[in-house]
């Protein structure tokens, strides 16, 4: 998801440690001194990290075993996950594990390695979030740990699975966000996001492309801002220079999720354009922000707290029943009309 996500490895280097020294904070492991575990939480709060975990995450057991949160870029500002792992966490402990979490690095990404810390043994199961490498998530099924994945590679449906699946059902939600905003007028309507980035873009992108079929309403690249998911996103000049080099501004956008609508009516708002006047927004992913964005945000809410508990269910019957086929869950999310698209 594009975002200006904080890393572990920021946190290090504002503090002036080691990456692995503030893995062990946020893991529980290995003996840390209290001033300096305070510091590299603190220096995390500052930040604007916010997957820091409770206290609960923090207790060290020293029977039975650990779940292991796997993530490229752990959940953020304007993520859903940021609110999954609460819920995620409080599940798996009254089951009698512990959460540890795990950054992959770029270079253990394109290794195919897991960090050093990471002990299969000691591991019960594992949940992936922000993990859309289908490489590395195949390199992980191998390793015969059950594992659950939070969202998807963009093309992990064309493959046999090998591990659960639970995500948002995005395609019927960004349907009827469409469909809304035609009945307000729109006809020339663009895509904002990168498509490809993971399996829920893919199917955001999907869901508008099927709403415009529907309504007999061509499609036009020439409306849409598809560039990779690590553009400068977050930029608004660069946001405004993709915006003028537009041939014809579309009536809407519909936006992969709410992190790129913000930045986007930043951008439309600095060139002077009213908003849902001149061109309404739509997001996806019904983050707190969306909610006191000025105008607030029409998007469509995704139950975080809910799928934080029914990805724990997934993941403990798999630890208990490791032989029953895989599952792909979606769960129902649900559209919020808001001000900026027309009444």
């Amino acid at each position: 998801m594009a975002n200006n996500k904080v890393t572990m490895q920021d946190i290090a280097d504002a503090c002036g440690l080691s990456r692995n020294t503030v893995s062990k904070v946020f893991n529980g492991r290995g003996n840390v001194p209290s001033n300096t575990r305070n510091h590299i939480l603190k220096k995390a709060e500052e930040l604007g990290y916010k997957a820091i975990p409770s206290e609960k995450v923090f207790q060290q057991s020293s029977h039975g075993k650990v779940i292991a949160l796997l993530s490229n870029k752990l959940p953020a500002e304007y993520h859903f996950g940021t609110y999954f792992v609460t819920t995620f966490t409080d599940r798996i402990c009254r089951a009698g594990y512990n959460l540890k979490m795990f950054e992959i690095s770029s270079d253990e990404l394109k290794r195919k390695e897991l960090p050093p810390h990471f002990i299969p043994d000691q591991t019960a199961g594992i949940v992936g979030i922000e993990m859309f490498d289908q490489d590395y998530l195949d390199y992980i099924c191998k390793l015969g740990i059950p594992t659950i994945m939070l969202d998807s590679p963009t093309h992990a449906f064309k493959k046999l699975m090998g591990c659960d699946f639970v995500a948002m059902e995005s395609r019927a939600g960004i349907i009827e966000i469409v469909n809304y905003i035609i009945s307000k007028g729109a006809e020339k309507i663009g895509f904002y996001g990168d498509s490809e980035h993971c399996g829920s873009f893919y199917d955001r992108w999907i869901g508008y492309r099927t709403a415009l079929i529907d309504a007999g309403i061509d499609y036009n690249e020439d409306y849409c801002i598809l560039d990779p998911d690590a553009s400068p996103y977050a930029d608004t000049d660069w946001i405004v220079s993709r915006l003028n080099k537009m041939k014809e501004l579309p009536d809407a956008f519909v936006c992969a999720n709410d992190f790129l609508a913000a930045h986007l009516m930043n951008a439309l708002k600095k060139m002077g354009l009213s908003i849902p006047g001149d061109i309404m927004v739509t997001g996806f992913d019904g983050t707190p922000q969306a909610s006191i964005v000025e105008p607030t945000l029409t998007t469509v809410q995704i139950p975080s707290v809910e799928i934080g508990r029914i990805s724990a269910e997934v993941l403990l019957r798999r630890i208990g029943n490791p032989g029953i086929p895989y599952s792909w869950t979606h769960v129902e999310c649900t559209p919020m009309f808001r001000n900026s698209t027309r009444k």
